[in-house]
């Protein structure tokens, strides 16, 4: 069952079956809808936009064509945000893991002035915080509006049988948590991106839950074919 927003939600559905075939039937439940914010224009220049996920790519292309002047490198969190930032334009470098190792790759570049932090309402951690002396501007430009539980989810959580769920956000764990039905048939199996994802289950979720090894679809995938089999390494 995949709680992501679209058109994440697709994706990654396709590469689960293309990776693991007939072991999983997956049921697109997106939890949250992406919705599009345009806050007043920061004053620049800025040396660097910084993203840390791929509807802040989509927003600073929206911004670009609403006349922001937009730096070419971006600072990307992972490498599907970087392919994002690279295929509209940008110089994307990226962090290849976190919000630690996206702060850890801006340090590590000389400070050629302000950067400007495109993000969303909602934010797994504090990348601030961990820029102690970089001059930051944040944008909030996008929100996540959170969905109901389709009644085809329903449908499966109300009956007998293994259902794995991947959660890619601690936000969308809690919405997973806080719609589930009183009466639940099928056996919850939650697979969390990030030992942070899974901290924000509770009970019996947080306790069946698998943590995948990296913070990346494909360590995804791999965390929940062990799920499946759990002799596969």
């Amino acid at each position: 069952m995949i709680t992501r927003p679209e058109p994440q939600a697709t994706r990654f559905a396709a590469e689960l079956t293309a990776a693991l075939g007939g072991a999983v039937a997956p049921l697109c439940c997106p939890l949250m809808e992406e919705v599009a914010l345009t806050p007043d224009r920061p004053p620049g220049p800025f040396a660097a936009v910084v993203l840390t996920s791929e509807p802040g790519v989509r927003a600073a292309v929206r911004l670009r064509g609403q006349g922001w002047a937009l730096p070419s490198l971006a600072f990307c969190v992972g490498d599907r945000t970087a392919a994002a930032a690279t295929a509209a334009g940008f110089a994307a470098e990226s962090a290849a893991g976190a919000v630690q190792d996206l702060a850890s790759l801006i340090l590590s570049q000389p400070d050629k002035g302000p950067l400007l932090y495109l993000h969303g309402q909602d934010r797994a951690g504090d990348l601030l915080s961990l820029l102690p002396g970089r001059p930051v501007t944040e944008a909030v430009v996008y929100a996540q509006r959170a969905l109901a539980l389709s009644p085809e989810a329903l449908a499966v959580i109300g009956a007998p049988g293994p259902v794995i769920v991947p959660l890619f956000s601690p936000r969308t764990a809690r919405l997973f948590q806080q719609a589930l039905p009183e009466n639940i048939g099928a056996r919850l199996v939650p697979v969390a991106m990030s030992a942070n994802v899974a901290q924000a289950l509770t009970g019996d979720l947080a306790r069946a839950a698998t943590v995948a090894d990296r913070p990346d679809s494909h360590a995804m995938i791999a965390a929940i074919s062990r799920v499946i089999s759990p002799r596969v390494p």
